[in-house]
């Protein structure tokens, strides 16, 4: 099922369980990220990464613990990626450019500023990550369910960022249904991040796929990255072959 016939059949429950999604964007707080450098252009990425040289091999992923179940925490140690690391991912012809963003963000209003210095950082990498912000990217008199839905399907990568206010906001489940239902295997394109959550709390739907624990800021920063950089070159790695 497309994403306009989700979006209608889900528009009607949504619209009676709020006022309106005016609340969403008439907050003034939400300025702040105006301000934020949006990503270069694909053309200006692919002309500037065309000629570079493939990311080393040497970069850091996160590693699952073979004790884990589903829906507990990645490891944090350091390993070597596989081959796949030699890939390109910002290649003219890379598949990365089939879709507008890199990475969207889900988040609740209260952590604006937290995923605003993860947008930075992700945007300050390298490789240029594109990032979707709501607040910053979404067309403006556009309906709210239509944005959130466009964002997920323009998007290779989905950060849940799961806080207790993205469990209090319908909006922030809507969208997780959304990813869901784009990707139901998952296979490293939902991202979800637990921050002064317990394991209790995750949410249910999302048990199936391991989580990022954010303890520490700065080396979750670093495993959202490798985890969305390790699904773009297998992506890479993928079509590479199908064309061989």
């Amino acid at each position: 099922m497309g994403c306009s016939s989700r979006c209608q059949r889900i528009q009607v429950l949504v619209a009676a369980q709020f006022q309106g999604p005016g609340w969403f964007w008439g907050q003034g707080w939400f300025r702040r990220l105006l301000h934020k450098p949006k990503s270069s252009s694909v053309e200006n990425l692919k002309s500037s990464h065309s000629a570079s040289p493939s990311p080393s091999s040497s970069s850091s992923s996160s590693a699952k613990s073979s004790s884990s179940s589903p829906g507990t925490s990645l490891a944090t140690s350091s390993i070597s990626l596989s081959p796949v690391s030699a890939v390109d991912i910002s290649a003219s012809d890379s598949p990365r450019w089939d879709k507008s963003y890199d990475v969207c963000i889900c988040h609740s209003e209260g952590d604006v500023e937290l995923v605003s210095e993860l947008v930075s950082y992700l945007e300050g990498q390298p490789e240029s990550f594109r990032c979707f912000l709501q607040l910053r990217d979404a067309v403006a008199g556009g309906a709210v369910v239509t944005e959130l839905c466009d964002a997920v399907q323009n998007s290779h990568c989905w950060v849940m960022l799961i806080t207790p206010g993205f469990l209090q906001d319908p909006w922030c489940r809507y969208q997780m249904h959304q990813a869901l239902a784009e990707a139901p295997m998952a296979n490293g394109r939902t991202i979800p991040v637990l921050k002064d959550v317990d394991r209790k709390d995750y949410p249910r739907e999302l048990r199936n796929i391991y989580y990022i624990y954010m303890a520490l800021k700065e080396k979750s920063f670093r495993q959202i990255r490798d985890t969305v950089m390790r699904y773009l070159q297998e992506l890479c790695q993928s079509s590479t072959k199908s064309m061989e």
